[in-house]
């Protein structure tokens, strides 16, 4: 794997529920385009946002741009499932997956290797999908050293203050 450095001093937030959105975003001034799986989508409607962002990533559109998903945390029962639709669909036009609630090193290596099984299973390049790390948490903060290091795909870290508030 090669280091990828990817600007992102904008990014906007869609919810992967909404066709509407997904499709304005294309034609918005950001950095990256992160199309949400998680906080954004009602537990009912996350199987269609799954279909509404690979249908979104495989029609394009989203040119100049990083092209994320974030999918549930590990906690949930909807990982697996963000993973595997999302990346078998669509990982040739998708660049990385955020990861949110990331508290240990574990987290990043399960993803990875999950990844990786899918793009080998699918003749994708191995390893040119990058991990963004959400820390939303003390023990994701104490093990932020641990958790950047975790893998090289991991890309970016990314520090979630409100949720340190609540």
């Amino acid at each position: 794997m090669t280091e990828t450095l990817r600007s992102r001093r904008s990014n906007l937030a869609v919810p992967g529920s909404s066709p509407k959105m997904l499709e304005k975003a294309k034609g918005l001034p950001a950095d990256q385009v992160f199309m949400d799986i998680e906080d954004a989508v009602a537990p009912i409607a996350k199987p269609d946002a799954r279909k509404n962002i690979v249908a979104a990533l495989n029609e394009g559109g989203y040119e100049g741009k990083v092209r994320v998903v974030r999918v549930n945390d590990w906690t949930t029962q909807w990982t697996y499932a963000d993973v595997i639709e999302v990346v078998e669909g669509a990982g040739q036009n998708l660049d990385c997956i955020m990861l949110p609630k990331v508290q240990t090193p574990e987290q990043i290596v399960a993803l990875d290797l999950l990844l990786t099984q899918i793009e080998k299973a699918n003749g994708f390049e191995v390893g040119r999908i990058g991990i963004e790390a959400q820390i939303e948490n003390a023990l994701g903060l104490l093990n932020v050293d641990k958790i950047a290091t975790a893998s090289p795909r991991v890309e970016t870290i990314i520090f979630g203050p409100a949720d340190f508030m609540a």
